[in-house]
């Protein structure tokens, strides 16, 4: 016997069908005596929708009524759950954030878990074999109302219930079969990976791949959670994220990720002299703007610096705002800025331990002519950026140049 927490997403619950093929896959659970429980998403479209109906209520709305309005849509896929699990004899009941509960801080919007207690739900567990279906995304704040925890929060339900209760695994069900190499709608050679590490998992999320929510894997890892990865619609074996020292033999890229999502701004002729860098991203930090690669260099003028980052083009407008408003103090000549740009990363455990990681990628990409524009880099990954127009070639030419391609006969 074993305990599992399955957690399924909008697309696998999108229609009433779709929640009765949910419930199938439960009931396999159950029948081989294992002792689940299940973390919901709302519909496919769902969430969308009620979000636009708080915009169009209130343009300044209270983040509280928010919290009310968009958890509703979990609430209702928890409920069809475990009526479709009754109506094939399974006992199943419903549970919604306050009523485990799921205790989070008042950050409503993108509130943070504190505490869980499962222990009503284990009683039940091995009292009655009953089915425990959590609507995802929500719990109750400290203030007493219902919180949500920001867009793509039911993995991180799922994983943090999974750790509350010690399960033997949490597995993710959604529309893909696992975890690739990179992209298989862009490169058709990637390859699904059996095992990958959290740290490795955690830099693809945060990098733009879009399987998992990094808070889902940053919590796994904290809590040593075995998550799997696989898919709604096929019986197919998935992809494990697991600790590191589960991995006999650790690749030197693991996968290649990339985000569009990315904005570039250069400050000109920044007097250069101590706290420059404090007084460019204190008041960014203070707007809550996510500030990612940054580079500065000594600029043709001796006494000056010029300072490069990037930001997400969501902030790019409010960025530019906040900069001008503080010209007078920051004293920069000139600001330039650029949208058109992708973040391309290799990732790696392997790169721990091996040289010429880094030389490997900006031949492949020289090779293909492609100029890169800023270069970061961490223990496990390396990130450019370069012009989006070549964001296909460059993956496909680093997914080759890494030997990260699939056998013909596997792809």
């Amino acid at each position: 016997m074993a305990r599992v927490v399955m957690k399924f997403g909008g697309t696998s619950v999108a229609d009433m069908d779709r929640i009765r093929n949910v419930a199938q896959r439960v009931k396999k659970e159950v029948d081989a005596g294992n002792e689940v429980a299940v973390v919901v998403s709302a519909m496919a479209g769902v969430t969308n929708q009620l979000v636009g109906y708080v915009q169009d209520a209130g343009k300044l709305y209270d983040a509280r009524e928010y919290d009310t309005v968009v958890s509703a849509g979990e609430q209702i896929t928890s409920g069809l759950l475990a009526i479709c699990l009754q109506e094939i004899g399974v006992d199943a009941r419903s549970w919604l954030g306050w009523q485990a509960p799921i205790q989070t801080n008042e950050a409503h919007g993108s509130a943070r878990i504190l505490d869980i207690d499962c222990s009503e739900i284990i009683n039940r567990f091995e009292k009655q074999g009953q089915v425990a279906v959590f609507a995802g995304f929500q719990g109750l704040a400290t203030d007493g109302r219902i919180s949500t925890l920001g867009r793509g929060g039911s993995d991180t339900s799922a994983v943090a219930i999974a750790a509350a209760m010690k399960a033997d695994r949490c597995d993710i069900y959604t529309d893909v079969d696992g975890i690739y190499t990179t992209d298989p709608r862009i490169v058709p050679k990637a390859r699904k990976l059996e095992k990958i590490t959290y740290e490795e998992m955690l830099e693809l999320a945060s990098q733009g791949a879009k399987v998992l929510q990094t808070r889902s894997v940053e919590m796994a890892m904290k809590h040593n959670v075995r998550v799997q990865v696989l898919s709604s619609f096929e019986d197919k074996p998935g992809t494990f994220v697991v600790d590191e020292d589960e991995i006999v033999e650790k690749a030197l890229v693991s996968g290649i990720a990339y985000n569009r999502n990315e904005a570039k701004i250069t400050l000109r002729n920044v007097p250069d002299h101590p706290g420059v860098a404090a007084a460019v991203f204190g008041p960014m930090t203070d707007a809550a703007i996510n500030v990612d690669m940054i580079i500065q260099n000594v600029s043709a003028k001796g006494d000056c610096t010029d300072m490069t980052f990037t930001i997400s083009q969501g902030d790019l407008e409010r960025t530019l705002r906040l900069l001008e408003d503080k010209r007078g103090e920051l004293k920069y000549e000139r600001l330039d800025h650029s949208s058109d740009l992708v973040k391309i990363s290799v990732i790696g455990v392997g790169m721990r331990s091996h040289a010429g990681v880094a030389q490997q990628m900006f031949g492949a990409l020289a090779e293909k002519g492609i100029n890169i524009d800023v270069i970061s880099t961490s223990e496990i990954k390396i990130s450019v950026l370069v012009a989006e127009e070549y964001t296909e070639l460059a993956l496909r030419a680093l997914h080759t140049a890494y030997g990260l391609d699939a056998e013909e006969e596997d792809a």
